[in-house]
């Protein structure tokens, strides 16, 4: 009995973790479709979040900064539009080449990419 309320809650907990971030993003044309705006930066210190683009959505894990893109609005978990400044953005990213690299460096801009 115990075992089953363990796996339970172990299930539940997973779902709730995987759901509660939004990783998979699409790129919408334009600014007032988006929830949030993004810029890249052009170098690694510069950035709030380093983003891996991960090739398939499983690869999503929590709020880390593996960022898978969807063809579709509805299929994003966050709609972003990229910013051509800085100072226009509510994030600034930079892509890294490995997923190893992928982490916040502003934890106070965590709450951005929360569903």
């Amino acid at each position: 009995m115990n075992m089953r309320i363990f796996l339970f809650l172990g299930l539940l907990f997973g779902f709730f973790a995987q759901n509660c971030w939004s990783q998979k993003v699409f790129s919408t044309d334009y600014a007032h479709q988006a929830d949030l705006k993004v810029f890249v930066v052009d170098h690694a210190h510069q950035s709030d979040l380093l983003v891996y683009r991960v090739d398939y959505a499983h690869q999503v894990k929590g709020n880390e900064g593996l960022w898978f893109f969807t063809d579709y609005a509805h299929q994003g978990d966050k709609l972003v539009f990229f910013t051509d400044y800085a100072h226009q953005a509510d994030l600034k990213v930079y892509f890294v080449d490995y997923a190893h690299q992928a982490l916040w460096r502003t934890s106070s801009k965590k709450h951005l990419m929360f569903r």
